[in-house]
């Protein structure tokens, strides 16, 4: 009897660093910064100590842009460049990795599972590794909540975060991602971190509003074992921002 498809050389990696704390990624927009731009950016973030370059984020990014910006940053990085998916135009060879992500909570369906039913051969073919994950909107949810027509978990509802979260492992997800949304007021709150952390096994990602190092304290403290930056590396580069959450990540991976 075979079982599915076995940890990639990607997902290795990461988890292989999570062994030793918590990681950081950061996520470029490659509809917002060319690819010598996002290249800088890359390398910016990874001497800070930045574990790994998520490509995406906006809307409609062509297939082209997507293969220029994950060439550039390759060749500027020794960490792994993964796709962060909006759509199938979005996927490319030239990257590492995809996260091969259900948004669980949208009322359409083709971001569920019927966009990946469509993409999962092209995926085959290229020879791309998939990272499976449950992507959660949390309130507000910002862009991505619109997009994705999610029904967002209220910010005051950790039990119903609980049950997408749990549900996902269940599922097979070997990744949970709970999302604010790119350019919130504020991060997840504290308390649904915790409590999402306390039903899982598989590693608990956090995006969306972490704009300083204190947040990032807290959410680590939490049980957060990856965040996510994004908005703040594109604003400032490898300004004192994203430095002081770096500093929080290595510090607690330090013990």
């Amino acid at each position: 009897m075979e079982f599915p498809r076995p940890i990639g050389p990607v997902e290795r990696r990461l988890a292989d660093a999570l062994e030793r704390g918590p990681i950081h990624l950061t996520l470029l927009d490659p509809e917002k910064s060319d690819p010598a731009t996002s290249a800088r950016l890359a390398r910016g973030a990874v001497e800070m100590g930045s574990h790994g370059i998520l490509l995406g984020g906006s809307t409609g990014i062509s297939r082209e842009r997507m293969d220029a910006s994950a060439r550039a940053v390759r060749a500027a990085v020794d960490v792994p460049t993964i796709i962060f998916p909006e759509g199938a135009t979005s996927i490319s060879a030239e990257a590492d990795a995809i996260l091969f992500m259900s948004l669980l909570n949208s009322r359409n369906l083709d971001l569920v599972i019927r966009t990946h039913a469509r993409a999962s051969l092209l995926v085959a073919r290229l020879g791309l590794e998939a990272i499976p994950l449950g992507y959660l909107v949390i309130a507000p949810g910002m862009r991505v909540g619109e997009v994705g027509q999610v029904d967002a978990v209220a910010r005051d509802d950790p039990l119903a975060a609980q049950g997408y979260a749990l549900a996902a492992e269940l599922l097979g997800m070997r990744w949970v991602y709970l999302e604010a949304g790119s350019g919130a007021p504020l991060p997840v709150p504290v308390e649904m971190v915790r409590a999402v952390r306390s039903v899982l096994r598989t590693p608990l990602i956090v995006g969306g509003g972490i704009r300083s190092g204190p947040e990032a304290a807290a959410l680590l403290g939490a049980g957060a074992q990856v965040l996510v930056t994004g908005t703040i590396a594109e604003a400032e580069g490898a300004g004192p921002s994203l430095r002081a959450i770096l500093d929080e990540v290595n510090r607690a991976r330090r013990g």
